[in-house]
């Protein structure tokens, strides 16, 4: 779980945004600027990051704060899972990525399925929602929800892609170095075991 500093310096951010969108008056406005700040040097003072680096990234945006989407598809074959493997951390990945504006979870499954690994899938059923801080990932400026996605192969072969740099199938017991950053053990299991009990419900949290 995330600590509470990242989680407090979060909500100031998410309060500090909506305030500089919404609010008229001026001393108002300094005031949330004010917050945006302190949420900033937060971070800066616990990660020993820049703290104009950490402007950059985390209080960059306008408009209410809402979570960002990552999309991750589930595909099996032989009763093993389609995996990828990350040029950024050397590391093992479902497919998948942030959403794209207008793009269909959907879509965004079967276009990283494609651009990640080379093989053409359709969509068969939502597997999934999860919070990401409710679950063992590293500590994330952004707060996302990450939607797990069951697809079928329906053409293409292995093939890297721009990202990865090697496409394989792996069983329950021989999982790979995983980075966690995108999908942790205790999801890749759950993926496995859902994928056995089809009559289970969509998790969800």
């Amino acid at each position: 779980m995330e600590p509470k500093w990242l989680e407090w310096a979060k909500q100031l951010q998410s309060i500090a945004q909506a305030g500089l969108t919404y609010s008229k008056d001026v001393y108002d406005l300094e005031r949330f600027e004010l917050i945006r700040t302190i949420s900033v040097e937060m971070l800066s003072y616990q990660t020993e990051i820049d703290a104009t680096k950490i402007k950059d990234l985390f209080a960059n945006e306008t408009g209410y704060a809402t979570p960002k989407v990552d999309i991750r598809a589930v595909v099996f074959q032989n009763n093993k899972v389609l995996m990828v493997r990350e040029n950024t951390d050397g590391d093992w990945a479902l497919p998948g990525g942030w959403a794209d504006i207008g793009l269909t979870p959907s879509e965004v499954a079967v276009k990283e399925v494609k651009e990640e690994s080379g093989f053409d899938v359709k969509v068969v059923k939502l597997l999934g929602v999860l919070d990401k801080k409710c679950h063992p990932h590293p500590p994330s400026l952004y707060h996302v929800y990450k939607i797990f996605i069951q697809c079928e192969i329906t053409g293409g072969q292995a093939m890297e892609g721009i990202e990865t740099n090697a496409v394989a199938f792996f069983s329950e017991n021989e999982l790979p170095t995983l980075s966690i950053a995108r999908n942790t053990k205790s999801q890749v299991d759950w993926v496995f075991k859902i994928i056995n009990n089809p009559q289970d419900p969509v998790y969800f949290d």
